[in-house]
């Protein structure tokens, strides 16, 4: 189980490294070919150096609201659904991790003027081998005489932060109204907040409460209920508005239901059938009585709310600690869970009484998995964060083409040096964060993906999603 941020310190300006490629270095002797590199496979040498490979990517931001967040969300908006046209505008809600209780806070904030480029898929030229990403809002692709600039100048930071005593171990915003969210922090209450004041503020402010914002509001949440112990494990209905359900590290489980706008009722007598920490939980995205719900004991256990207080179906899932899942929104017979041994799964529910369920398993990370999500745009698509400081991108629907490669390394040349045994399923590598902690995809901007670590927040869109570039004519 991997989930707090050890001795967090306040996050500084410095630039960012290794998100694609590697190179010597060493300004003597002959220049070594660029490749990629894997963390916990290759070795990096005293003379060599991490490189971002910013044609990488269609746009790639970095920033920070003061201490480290273990846990965010983004927020629905009225901007658009499908929204592909740069520049971008997304809100937030984050909280901090910080050295004295008294000191966090809950950030809700807005992004705006978020930049990048439109990409042709195979490169007509080699990438500029430079331009390492900084952090703050810097975009990190003003470089590419190919490339069509969309939208200009650095993304402006607007932050409003509600003092909250104690560190936020995770928080949700309610799909139907994201003025609402949820939070769990480590002293072992969840309260839910209306931060619809805040983000009116936000809406209306162009270019004020920029980064660095230091007033901090005093707001009472609107309930607050104090499980056994602490927890990390919370999800909101998304076909009930207001329906809730909690996990704490004592096993326990407990439902909200809404009995009006401001108001919940807590079933104080908890879903139980773990026998260790319940770690992540999911419902249903089409079935509004059904959740999902995982364990460190390695099972994971499905719920439907009108069967009592036991689980429904429960099913060893791994050999270790299953501390994340995602329930796919698109084929909603798929659930994806992420291990501590660093491997994650794909099951089709539809197979559960016939013993197996597993179509897929990937043992490409080393080290813990702290978040998995399904993309909301494809449903073969999925991002997976770990502890190895890697976000990687995968699509399931791939398979292994030698005659598509070959062809794809013609036109390219030495531009593409990937490593012989990757995974045909793997998208994309992301790199350069550290202590990477969770991931979220934008629901109304097909292919990008917004991630926080130790180090701060990243918002990517990586240029081989199809799905990030406009439409022609657009």
């Amino acid at each position: 189980m991997v989930r707090s941020i050890k001795n967090p310190k306040k996050a500084k300006r410095k630039n960012k490294a290794s998100k694609g490629e590697d190179g010597s270095s060493s300004s003597s002797g002959p220049s070594i070919p660029a490749k990629v590199w894997q963390p916990g496979v290759d070795k990096l040498e005293e003379d060599e150096e991490l490189q971002c490979d910013p044609s990488a990517y269609n746009s790639l931001h970095a920033f920070h609201i003061g201490w480290p967040c273990l846990s965010f969300d983004i927020l629905r908006d009225t901007l658009g659904l499908v929204r592909t046209e740069f520049p971008h505008t997304v809100y937030f809600v984050a909280g901090t991790q910080a050295e004295k209780a008294s000191w966090n806070s809950i950030g809700i904030f807005k992004v705006s003027n978020i930049t990048g480029k439109r990409r042709e898929l195979v490169p007509s030229k080699p990438a500029a081998d430079n331009s390492d990403m900084e952090s703050d809002g810097s975009d990190s692709d003003e470089d590419g005489e190919e490339e069509e600039v969309q939208g200009s100048g650095t993304p402006i930071l607007q932050l409003r932060k509600v003092a909250h005593e104690g560190c936020i171990n995770r928080i949700r915003a309610m799909a139907q109204n994201p003025h609402i969210c949820a939070s769990w922090e480590d002293a072992g209450h969840v309260q839910i907040w209306d931060f619809s004041s805040h983000l009116s503020t936000l809406a209306e402010s162009e270019t004020q409460g920029a980064q660095g914002a230091s007033s901090v509001f005093s707001q009472p949440p609107l309930v607050k209920f104090k499980h056994k112990d602490e927890g990390f494990a919370i999800d909101w209905n998304p076909l009930v508005p207001g329906r809730l359900v909690s996990g704490d590290c004592k096993s326990f489980i407990h439902l909200w239901e809404p009995t009006s706008g401001a108001t919940w009722n807590v079933d104080t007598t908890p879903f139980i059938g773990h026998a260790a920490s319940v770690e992540d939980l999911q419902w249903s995205p089409t079935e509004a009585n059904v959740f999902a719900s995982c364990s460190v004991d390695g099972t994971i256990a499905i719920w439907d709310t009108r069967l009592g207080k036991s689980a429904a179906a429960s099913f060893k899932a791994h050999n270790a600690d299953v501390n994340v899942i995602s329930w796919n929104r698109l084929a909603s017979c798929m659930l994806a869970s992420g291990c501590d041994d660093g491997t994650f799964s794909i099951r089709d529910l539809r197979l559960l009484k016939e013993g197996d369920s597993v179509v897929a398993r990937f043992e490409y990370h080393k080290h813990p998995i702290t978040s998995i999500e399904w993309s909301q745009h494809e449903a073969s698509t999925l991002a997976v964060s770990s502890s190895d400081n890697q976000l990687t991108i995968w699509d399931l629907s791939l398979e292994k083409d030698e005659e598509e490669e070959a062809e794809f390394r013609a036109k390219t040349k030495e531009q593409v040096n990937a490593p012989e045994d990757l995974p045909p399923q793997l998208l994309f590598v992301h790199q350069g964060q550290k202590d990477l902690k969770e991931l979220h995809w934008h629901a109304q901007i097909p292919g990008m993906i917004v991630s926080t670590a130790a180090d701060g927040f990243n918002i990517l869109m990586p240029s081989n999603i199809q799905s990030t570039l406009p439409s022609d004519g657009a």
